[in-house]
């Protein structure tokens, strides 16, 4: 299935729910900021701007955006509300293709190698577990066989969060006691994903950036220590962030993206926000993929984020 797997309905009507508030709030913004025009003059590009970087585009990212629509706009000065929609549509489904966030395979593609092992990385609250677990579930369903690491050793909530996920989905939790060294739990981990025979690995880390030196140390370390059992891994290193947080997320990113090197992102409580313009602005101005997104609780609510797909739903 893999990149040509087919988009379902489920999903399709997961998604358009997910991203109803950002919808609402930008197609209301736009249609007052283009109201009573006939063109689109200096006054729309100024109010567009604004819906934009509103909708947490970014400041960057929106003046590329406007930039680009300024010189569509000139070759015909005439535009309603539905040819601006489209426009939009168009340059920033051009943006994301631009930006390295191209479709990534579905759940049930065939792994480039296993074990497969994902650092996930993020601060307290943004999901992270919730998502390591969410994606334990799907590539469980898809029949793969899931090791799961709990390495964030500071915060007792956080290791039983993640034994709890284990439970509910089926997949085994390995752990030792609180104040392990987490580059302990990740090569204890690893080994006994390899002695079984596991497909994936998903090693959870601790959520702290009070101390970046220190984090990037021992992002470092866990990653040197995973490479004496599996000499690749990790083989994905994956940022969690909160989009409902809006600009802070981009300062998250600066600052992992700074500690480590990271591979893929999930942007998750996109489905409580009208801020899920930060998708596009993250995507572009870190290069990174967004890999997957939140679009509620459920268990089946993290989606992998294909750009066509999410762009046909914020304009649909």
């Amino acid at each position: 299935m893999g990149f040509f797997s087919f988009f379902s309905k489920e999903k399709k009507e997961t998604l358009d729910k997910g991203l109803q508030k950002t919808k609402e709030s930008v197609f209301g913004k736009i249609a007052r900021a283009i109201a009573g025009k006939t063109k689109v003059d200096d006054d729309v590009l100024d109010n567009l701007e604004e819906v934009l970087i509103t909708s947490d585009v970014g400041v960057d990212t929106t003046l590329k955006i406007i930039e680009r629509i300024e010189k569509r706009a000139a070759q015909d000065k005439y535009m309603n509300a539905k040819e601006l929609n489209q426009l939009l549509r168009e340059e920033i489904a051009v943006l994301l293709a631009e930006n390295n966030t191209s479709d990534v395979n579905d759940f049930e593609a065939p792994l480039p190698n296993t074990p497969y092992v994902i650092m996930v990385v993020g601060v307290n609250g943004v999901g992270k577990t919730t998502t390591i677990g969410k994606m334990a579930y799907q590539y469980k369903k898809a029949g793969k066989k899931v090791y799961l690491g709990a390495a964030d050793t500071f915060r007792a909530a956080a290791v039983e969060q993640l034994v709890i996920w284990g439970e509910r989905v089926g997949v085994p939790v390995i752990r030792q006691k609180m104040g392990s060294d987490p580059a302990s739990v990740a090569f204890d981990t690893i080994s006994s994903a390899v002695a079984n025979q596991a497909d994936v690995v998903i090693i959870d880390t601790a959520g702290r950036l009070h101390n970046k030196i220190g984090l990037m140390n021992e992002l470092t370390k866990i990653k040197n220590v995973m490479k004496k059992v599996v000499p690749n891994a990790p083989d994905e290193v994956l940022l969690v962030l909160d989009g409902s947080t809006g600009q802070n997320a981009f300062e998250q990113a600066k600052q992992f993206t700074k500690a480590t090197e990271v591979s893929a992102m999930a942007i998750t409580k996109l489905d409580g926000t009208a801020k899920g313009g930060v998708v596009i602005g993250i995507s572009d101005q870190f290069k990174i993929p967004v890999k997957y997104i939140g679009l509620g609780e459920g268990i089946e609510d993290l989606q992998v984020f294909r750009k066509n797909e999410f762009v046909d739903s914020l304009f649909s």
